[in-house]
């Protein structure tokens, strides 16, 4: 019986050994991104001012630097795409053309829009075919000068692309540039606000990001109330409660409340105090 006891007991630690020199192998294997992954994804800067003198070919052919999306003091969403891209940049755009139908603001009114080819063996020209077809299927006038279709000038789109964290890299084995699903949402002075990410996008959650990147100019009362209750949530893709503030105004409006129900009651106790003073045969105004 003690050999036996011996003999487990020496399994049980050969075994921890081996599992122990074995879990930082193991650890690293399951932390590990694949190789098609590595450097893709986004890196969030908010807050940064992006460089407005970067130049870009718009679909007209001209350089145009970015200031110019920027003087009427309207939010900037922003798309960093490539145009001959066979399926995720196409949802991208699907989703947030589908999203500003949704909206009741339109581009070139109230916001702007500038998508801009990360390729740069892309053409105006193909920039140009892009424009036509989305503002087909967006379907508002107003949006012929204000949704901008660009396309890279002297590596300007990778320098973008650092600026506000979009990482990306070109695969030579598919042939195509791995990258992030994700917008971006500028304030009128060029500083990152927001990311949206994914495929699908809620009308609420641009509306809220359009408010937040406004700085206060767009937007309802309500809109600005459930900015102050909700905040963004990477992980959840969409404006989530945010508890310290909603308890805040939960806070605020229960004094207010207390506030005009001790009010009318001081104004009743008040009114029939004046009653009971007066001289009989007197009557009170109400």
């Amino acid at each position: 019986m003690y050999k036996l006891r011996q003999v487990r007991s020496s399994l049980i630690n050969s075994l921890s050994a081996l599992l122990l020199a074995a879990s930082p192998a193991l650890v690293a294997q399951v932390n590990t991104l694949p190789t098609e992954l590595e450097g893709i994804g986004v890196e969030e800067k908010l807050g940064t001012k992006v460089n407005l003198d970067l130049e870009f070919t718009g679909e007209n052919g001209y350089q145009t630097p970015l200031r110019s999306f920027f003087k009427s003091g309207k939010p900037v969403v922003l798309n960093l795409v490539y145009y001959r891209c066979p399926m995720l940049c196409s949802l991208v755009l699907n989703a947030q053309t589908k999203v500003m139908k949704d909206l009741a603001w339109t581009a070139g009114k109230e916001f702007e829009v500038v998508t801009i080819s990360i390729d740069p063996q892309e053409g105006f020209d193909l920039a140009k075919a892009k424009k036509k077809w989305y503002l087909s299927n967006y379907d508002r006038v107003e949006a012929s000068s204000g949704w901008h279709f660009m396309v890279d000038y002297q590596g300007n789109a990778k320098r973008l692309a650092e600026q506000i964290g979009f990482n990306y890299r070109w695969d030579a084995k598919t042939e195509q540039f791995a990258h992030a699903a994700a917008i971006m949402m500028l304030t009128p002075d060029g500083r990152v606000s927001r990311y949206l990410y994914g495929l699908s996008y809620q009308a609420r959650d641009m509306r809220l990001a359009l408010t937040e990147a406004s700085e206060g100019k767009l937007g309802s009362f309500s809109d600005k109330l459930l900015l102050y209750c909700f905040h963004y949530d990477a992980n959840a893709k969409s404006y989530v409660p945010f508890a310290r503030n909603l308890m805040r105004a939960g806070g605020v409006l229960t004094v207010l409340v207390m506030g005009l129900i001790l009010s009318m009651m001081w104004r009743r106790d008040s009114g029939r105090m004046v009653a009971a003073n007066l001289p009989d045969g007197v009557a009170t105004v109400k």
